[in-house]
């Protein structure tokens, strides 16, 4: 055997347990389908997935306060019907005022 083979053993037979050692850490922290990098990232995305369903929640908390008023209150309905769907009474009439005109006149100044 040659002097660089009979250096590596003699290195590897006093060191065996500190290599093990190293290579189970690597292992366990970085390789392993169950290691430490991937339990941090899945703690991450359980972090956010609870943010949503909390965000969800207050949605929802909304909503059903909102159907409750829809239920209970006749003006609620009328409301709704006038600000979001442009309804009017038969004796009124309704302005809708918008930018879209300024947006097309700007887009048209910059054109020439």
């Amino acid at each position: 055997m040659t002097n660089k083979l009979k250096g590596v053993l003699r290195f590897l037979g006093h060191n065996k347990y500190w290599i093990v050692l190293i290579v189970g850490v690597l292992v366990v922290g970085v390789v392993d389908e169950n290691s430490f990098l991937k339990r941090v990232q899945l703690e991450s995305k359980i972090s956010d997935l609870k943010d949503q369903v909390e965000e969800y929640n207050r949605q929802y908390d909304r909503d059903m306060t909102r159907l409750r008023e829809l239920e209970t209150n006749p003006k609620a309905i009328e409301k709704i019907a006038r600000e979001r769907y442009f309804m009017k009474a038969d004796d009124e009439d309704i302005f809708v005022l918008s930018d879209d005109q300024q947006l097309y006149e700007t887009e048209n100044e910059t054109a020439d």
